[in-house]
């Protein structure tokens, strides 16, 4: 919005301020020349009015030659082919820009696309150790119960293994008795044969009698004894098969724990993939964004081209105008047709 007070009057004088320091008085220039202030609007609307006025001035005194004339029209034709080789050059390098900005926009979506695919089969390999990894407990879960009950078949032979012991011992307890009893009961028949040899031969024939039972029955001992010491033998043959079992299960549940904090580690690491899949798609996101934006400013850049492309038109028809004449020459006529901008 304009200052207060702003005129026609106060707009002429700036611009004409500017000429004199021999510089272009363009909108943004007249309107620094007032403070920055009032509207480009307005301040447009003076100029061009000036600018019709001056030209109206001239063409009435006749001050213009048909020869002035003409070269201000050549001048006017040169003008508007540099402009439109201008306009055509920044359109082919816009145009150029543009190409590519969509090129690098569908390379980050086929990027975009193929992280989201990965993404999605980092979640299946994820799924897919999840089911593994409850696979592997519910394995290593069977296999403590497995060793529970081997633990508890080892203290059920550990147990029968002590009461064949105890046997044993008992059965040599009465096997020592049976030889003290025979080393003494021979003692005493050697004392009461010597004593009583003669008389005694049916009671020797007796005692040799009893002898002999009690010889079968330490042989009959023996034998239960050395049947005894076989069964030992094989209890503890099958006591070492099965504490080799167990070392075997306790190996096998070492290597199902190794296996199962492997699995826990890999599921570290596909969680750090796929948490780094995420930051990568969001960095494409803000690219494609970023990019986004730059094609709206080169967009609003060529549209200030155009409009710097118009000053520069009337600045250089004034400069042309002044070959040493005093005359100043606005020309406001000169506007670039729409087949040339285009």
């Amino acid at each position: 919005m304009a200052r207060a007070g702003l005129n026609k009057h106060l707009v002429q004088q700036a611009r004409d301020a500017i000429r004199a320091r021999g510089q272009h008085p363009s909108l943004d220039a007249v309107r620094i020349e007032l403070g920055n202030t009032g509207s480009k609007t307005t301040i447009h609307r003076y100029l061009k009015e000036l600018e019709e006025e001056e030209g109206t001035r001239l063409d009435d005194a006749g001050l213009l030659s048909d020869t002035l004339k003409e070269l201000v029209g050549r001048l006017a034709a040169r003008l508007h082919e540099e402009a439109h080789a201008i306009v055509a050059q920044a359109t082919f390098q816009h145009t150029a820009q543009a190409q590519q900005l969509q090129a690098t926009i569908r390379e980050r979506e086929r990027t975009l696309d193929h992280a989201r695919e990965e993404h999605g089969a980092t979640l299946a390999m994820l799924e897919a150790e999840h089911a593994g990894h409850k696979t592997t407990v519910a394995a290593l879960e069977q296999e403590r119960l497995s060793g529970q009950r081997l633990e508890e078949q080892i203290r059920g032979l550990e147990a029968r293994l002590q009461e064949g012991e105890v046997h044993r011992q008992s059965l040599e307890e009465k096997h020592r008795h049976a030889r003290e009893a025979l080393e003494h009961y021979r003692q005493s028949v050697k004392e009461q044969r010597e004593q009583d040899q003669r008389r005694h031969e049916g009671q020797l024939q007796q005692v040799q009698a009893e002898l002999r039972q009690l010889q079968q029955t330490l042989v009959v001992k023996q034998s239960e004894a050395t049947q005894l010491n076989r069964d030992n033998e094989r209890l503890a043959t099958e006591l070492r098969d099965v504490q080799r079992q167990a070392h075997q299960q306790e190996r096998l549940a070492a290597q199902l724990e190794l296996a199962l904090k492997t699995t826990q580690g890999s599921l570290v690491q596909i969680e750090g993939l796929v948490e780094a899949s995420q930051q990568e798609i969001a960095t494409l996101r803000a690219t494609e964004a970023a990019l986004r934006s730059e094609l709206h400013a080169m967009a609003s850049e060529k549209d200030k081209l155009a409009v710097l492309l118009e000053d520069t038109d009337i600045a250089r028809i004034i400069q042309a105008r002044r070959n040493g004449e005093t005359v100043k020459v606005i020309v406001t006529d000169l506007e670039p047709s729409p087949d040339a901008v285009g």
